[in-house]
C-alpha cells in the first residue's frame, strides 16, 4: 500500500490541506495564466472560425472587410456582456447560474447540460484537429498512429488535470505563448508589407458592395454577409469559460476576472480580425489539402526575403505546428470548464453529490473522469473524424449565450426602478443577445441535417437524465425529513454537562454521525438497545467534507465547521445525560474516507477495546442507480476496519419509496 501511495503521490503531486490559507494561494490563477488556461479556447477558434465564415462568401471576398470589423466587435459585445455575469455571480457558475438565478431552475438545467455536452465536444475536436495538423507535417506512412495519438493525448490531458489546474497550465503555457507571439508577429507584418492597399481598400470595398446592391439586390447581399457572419460563430467559442471559472481566480475575483477577459477579448479580436484581413490582403484562396491560413501565411513568410527555401519551410512548419499545439492547449479549457459546471449542478443536485467532490489535489477529479472518458468514448465512436465533429460542435454554445443574455436582459430591466444606468446594461444585453440567438438559429439551420441533430439529442438525454437525479434527491430528502421527526430528540438535556472521565479499558462503542441528527440518533438508540450495559464509554466520529463549494468560499467553510460542532455537541451531551462517558472527534479534508480512516487510528490508540457502528441508507428498491447516487462509505469503511481486525457493524435507515404526489416541487 506504501508503495501505490508513493507512485500516486509521484504522479498527481502533494495532498493539499483545504483548511491552509496557502493551499488557495497555491492553486489559485491571476489573470495572466487565467486567460492562458481559459482563453486557449477562444484562440484556438482563429485557426478554423474566421476561414469557415470568409469561405461562406464565394467570389463576394471583399464583404470580408467587414466581416473582419464585424467579428471583432461581436467578440467584445460577448465578452463585455459577460462581464456582467462575473460582477453578478462572483462564485463561479457563469452562463449555468446566470440561467438558474435570472431565468429559472429549467432554464439552467438546459443551460448547464448544453455546456457539458458542449464541453466534451471542445476536448474531442480539439485533440482531433490537433493531431491532425501535427500529423500532416509527418510522413504518410506515420498516419497509422494518429488515432492512437489522440486516445493517448487525452489520457495525458486527464493527468495533468488530475495533478491541478495550475499545472496543467504551467505546462501548456510555452505552446500557448509561441503560438500567440508567432500569429501577432505574422498578421502584424503581414498587414505592413501590404499597407499600400490599405488606403484603397475601403473604397474598393465600397464600390464593389454598391456594385453588388445593384446586381443583386440588398437582400441578396445582407443575407450573403449575415450567413458568412453566423457559420463563423465558432469564432466565439470559448468565451464563456472565464465567468464559469471565476471562483479559481486569485482576489479580488471581479477584478481578476475583468481583467482576464480584456485579454482573451483583445487577442482573440486581433488574431480572428487581423486573420480575415490578410485573407484579404493576400487574395487568400483554398488549396486541396490546406487550410486558409497555411496558405496565408506561406505566402507572407515566402515574402520575407530568405534565400534558404529550407527555413521558409521551417517557419512555416513551426507556425502550423504551434496551431496544433494550441488546439492541444484548448483541449485542457474543456476540463476546466466541464468540471466546473458539473459541480455547481451537483450543488443544486441535477448530477450525483461526487461530482462535487474534491481530491487531494483540490481538483473535482470525478468530474475531470467523467470528461475525459466521454471525449474517449467520442473519439472511438468517430475514429477522430474532425468532419463529422465540427457539425457537432458550436450549437451547444451559443444555446448558453442566448440563455445568459436573455437573462441578463430579464434581470436589468427588473432591476431599473432599483439603479441608474441600467438601460446602458441592458441594451449591451440585449445587442449581444440578438447576435448570439441569431447565430444559434442559422447554425442549427445550417447543421441539423448534416449530424447537428446528434448534439441536441444527447444535450436532450443529458437533460433528462438530470431530472431523474433531481427527482430521485428531493424523495430522499423528504424521506430523511421523516427520518428526523422520527428519531430526532428535543434538546431537553443540559448541553452543557461535563462528561464523566473515559475508561480506556472499558469497551467502546463509536459512532460514525454527520450533521443528520435523525439517522444519527436512531444509530445510537440501535447500539443501546442490542448492547444493554456493554458501554462504558461512546465515541462520536464526524468528518466535514470539504467539497468544491466549500473550499470556494471561507464562509462556507465555517458554517460546515459550525454543522459538525453542534451536532457532536448534540449527541455527547445527550450521553452524558444519560451518564455515558462520551467524546468527540472531527476532521475536515477533501477525501472523507481517509480522513475517516486517520480518526479511527487516533480513536484506537486511546480507545483499544472498540466497535465502531455506522448508519447507511437502505432503499425499497436497491440497484446501481441508486447506488451511483450515494456514496458507499459505510460499507468502505467496513472493508477497511475488518482488513485491520477491526469490528464494524452497519445500522440500516430504510427509506422508503414515496408516492409521487409527495414529491417536493423545484424551488
Amino acid at each position: 500500500m506504501s508503495v501505490l501511495r508513493s507512485v500516486r503521490r509521484l504522479v498527481l503531486g502533494a495532498k493539499l490541506d483545504p483548511l491552509n490559507p496557502h493551499t488557495r494561494q497555491h492553486i489559485v490563477l491571476v489573470a495572466f495564466l487565467a486567460w492562458i488556461g481559459l482563453g486557449a479556447d477562444g484562440l484556438s477558434s482563429a485557426c478554423y472560425g474566421p476561414e469557415e465564415a470568409f469561405l461562406a462568401l464565394g467570389p463576394h471576398t471583399h464583404l470580408g472587410l467587414y466581416l473582419a470589423g464585424a467579428t471583432a466587435v461581436t467578440v467584445f459585445v460577448i465578452a463585455l456582456a459577460y462581464n456582467q455575469v462575473i460582477e453578478l455571480f462572483p462564485s463561479g457558475g457563469g452562463g449555468y447560474k446566470a440561467a438558474t438565478r435570472l431565468i429559472g431552475p429549467y432554464a439552467g438545467l438546459i443551460s448547464g447540460s448544453a455546456l457539458i455536452v458542449d464541453y466534451v465536444l471542445t476536448i474531442t475536436i480539439s485533440v482531433a484537429s490537433a493531431a491532425d495538423a501535427i500529423f500532416s507535417l509527418l510522413p504518410e506512412e506515420w498516419q497509422f498512429y494518429k488515432f492512437g495519438t489522440e486516445l493517448a493525448l487525452v489520457g495525458l490531458l486527464i493527468l495533468l488535470n488530475l495533478r491541478g489546474m495550475k499545472e496543467s497550465i504551467q505546462i501548456l503555457l510555452p505552446i500557448f505563448l509561441g503560438f500567440f507571439l508567432s500569429h501577432a508577429l505574422l498578421i502584424g507584418y503581414g498587414i505592413a508589407a501590404r499597407s499600400e492597399q490599405l488606403d484603397s481598400l475601403m473604397p474598393e470595398t465600397l464600390r464593389q458592395t454598391d456594385d453588388l446592391f445593384r446586381q443583386s439586390g440588398w437582400l441578396f447581399t445582407v443575407s450573403l454577409f449575415l450567413r458568412a457572419y453566423s457559420l463563423g460563430g465558432g469564432t466565439y467559442t470559448g468565451i464563456e469559460a472565464v465567468s464559469n471559472n471565476i471562483n479559481m481566480l486569485a482576489e479580488p475575483r471581479v477584478r481578476t476576472g475583468h481583467l482576464t477577459m480584456f485579454y482573451m477579448a483583445t487577442s482573440l479580436a486581433f488574431t480572428a480580425g487581423g486573420v480575415i484581413l490578410l485573407y484579404l490582403l493576400w487574395q487568400a484562396a483554398p488549396v486541396d489539402g490546406q487550410t486558409l491560413n497555411a496558405v496565408t501565411f506561406k505566402q507572407i513568410i515566402d515574402s520575407l526575403g530568405w534565400k534558404s527555401p529550407q527555413l521558409r519551410n521551417t517557419a512555416l512548419v513551426l507556425t502550423l505546428g504551434l496551431e496544433g499545439g494550441l488546439l492541444l492547449v484548448a483541449a485542457n479549457t474543456g476540463f476546466l470548464g466541464g468540471p466546473a459546471v458539473m459541480a455547481n449542478m451537483a450543488a443544486d443536485r441535477w448530477v450525483p453529490r461526487q461530482f462535487r467532490q474534491l481530491s487531494s489535489r483540490m481538483v473535482t477529479q470525478n468530474g475531470v473522469l467523467m470528461m475525459g472518458g466521454a471525449a474517449l468514448a467520442i473519439l472511438l465512436w468517430s475514429h477522430g473524424a474532425v468532419s463529422l465533429l465540427v457539425v457537432l460542435y458550436s450549437i451547444n454554445v451559443f444555446l448558453t449565450f442566448s440563455l445568459s443574455l436573455f437573462g441578463l436582459c430579464k434581470h436589468w430591466w427588473e432591476q431599473r426602478q432599483f439603479m441608474r444606468g441600467w438601460w446602458r446594461r441592458l441594451a449591451l444585453s440585449s445587442i449581444g443577445l440578438v447576435v448570439t440567438g441569431f447565430i444559434l438559429m442559422v447554425t442549427i439551420a445550417e447543421k441539423f441535417t448534416e449530424g447537428g441533430w446528434i448534439t441536441l439529442l444527447i444535450t436532450s438525454a443529458v437533460v433528462a437524465s438530470c431530472i431523474v437525479v433531481r427527482r430521485h434527491y428531493e424523495d430522499v430528502q423528504t424521506a430523511m425529513e421523516r427520518v428526523d421527526e422520527s428519531y430526532s430528540l428535543p434538546l431537553t438535556w443540559d448541553d452543557d454537562a461535563r462528561s464523566p472521565p473515559p475508561d480506556p479499558a472499558q469497551d467502546t462503542a463509536v459512532l460514525f454521525v454527520g450533521s443528520n441528527r435523525g439517522a444519527g440518533m436512531h444509530a445510537l438508540q440501535w447500539v443501546l438497545k442490542q448492547f444493554p450495559g456493554r458501554f462504558r464509554n461512546i465515541v462520536f466520529v464526524a468528518v466535514g467534507e470539504v467539497d468544491k463549494q466549500a473550499f470556494d468560499s471561507a464562509r462556507s467553510i465555517k458554517s460546515l465547521q459550525a454543522r459538525i460542532d453542534n451536532s457532536l455537541r448534540y449527541f455527547t451531551s445527550y450521553c452524558v445525560s444519560r451518564g455515558f462517558s462520551a467524546v468527540s472527534y472531527q476532521a475536515y479534508g477533501a477525501d472523507p474516507l481517509e480522513e475517516l480512516t486517520q480518526l479511527t487510528h487516533q480513536v484506537l490508540k486511546q480507545f483499544p477495546h472498540s466497535v465502531f457502528f455506522a448508519s447507511k441508507l437502505f432503499f425499497d428498491k436497491e440497484g446501481f442507480w441508486r447506488r451511483l447516487l450515494h456514496n458507499q462509505m459505510p460499507l468502505a469503511m467496513q472493508r477497511r476496519l475488518q482488513l485491520a481486525g477491526q469490528e464494524m457493524i452497519i445500522v440500516p435507515v430504510h427509506v422508503p419509496d414515496l408516492l409521487p404526489q409527495k414529491k417536493m416541487p423545484i424551488k
